[in-house]
């Protein structure tokens, strides 16, 4: 039997997590090990709190709720820039229950939407009242106890940030991989390049040697060549029934080419 225990504060929820009990989100991680008969748990702790649902900007940054769903993503104006990330989610009911929060969980080869996160300088506030950037973040996740109440992400200009899914079956496919990139500009120049790619590896990760090559160079043909020779380097993707890690490796380049020179719709 599994008990599942509700609390208006996010705090009491968080404390309410002892023992066996796992916290409840969107759901769509949590209702498929129950439903597959894959849990280790008895208790399912979930929280009404409000500020879940909070979008806030400030300055050049944005926060959203760790409960703000795919589809609330979507149909916000201020989050205009994230509704095609959000888009490439799952289909409209995975929408309708897939969070913000709970995405920073989700194991190869989903997690998506964390990777803009991840290139977007992405940061995670926990109940505690703690803050941690998303890279430290996302190589420890599985030891946190605290809550995630909220993510903080830079808002780019439109034409400073790129997204690009790669499945077999479009647009709801598992991820083959995924890529996104902030590239901001100053006097023509990229300043601050930021490029993180899904299904590489365990978690979402940043291509480095690619943003090096990128840095301080105009976007263009020169640029995004040397960026796609370099990220060659990057990873040690993993294989799975999608793919092989070779054929990932073979194909990072290509992608991340049409992603950046807008090849075939950006």
């Amino acid at each position: 039997m599994i008990a599942v225990e509700t609390f208006p504060s996010i705090d009491q929820a968080s404390s309410a997590l002892t023992g066996d009990a796992i916290y409840l989100g969107g759901g769509t991680l949590v209702m498929r090990a129950l439903n597959y008969g894959e849990q280790n748990f008895t208790r399912i702790v979930r929280s009404t709190d409000p500020t879940l649902k909070q979008i806030a900007a400030s300055g050049d940054r944005i926060t959203i709720g760790a409960g703000v769903t795919m589809a609330e993503v979507m149909a916000s104006p201020e989050l205009s820039f994230l509704a095609p990330v959000a888009r490439n989610v799952g289909g409209p009911a995975v929408r309708n229950m897939a969070s913000v929060g709970g995405n920073l969980f989700a194991e190869h080869p989903y997690g998506d939407f964390t990777v803009a996160l991840l290139a977007l300088k992405g940061s995670v506030t926990l109940n505690g009242g703690g803050e941690q950037e998303m890279e430290s973040f996302l190589s420890s996740r599985s030891g946190f106890t605290e809550v995630v109440t909220s993510v903080s992400l830079v808002r780019p200009s439109e034409r400073d940030f790129f997204w690009k899914k790669v499945s077999r079956v479009k647009p709801k496919g598992i991820s083959v991989m995924s890529i996104a990139a902030w590239l901001p500009q100053s006097g023509g120049r990229i300043s601050g390049a930021r490029i993180s790619f899904g299904a590489m590896g365990a978690t979402p990760l940043r291509a480095k040697s690619a943003e090096a090559a990128l840095e301080g160079q105009g976007l263009d043909q020169s640029s995004v060549a040397a960026a796609c020779a370099a990220v060659r380097g990057d990873f040690q993707p993993p294989d799975d029934a999608l793919a092989s890690g070779w054929y990932r490796s073979e194909v990072a380049p290509v992608h991340l080419r049409r992603m950046l020179l807008g090849e075939g719709g950006r």
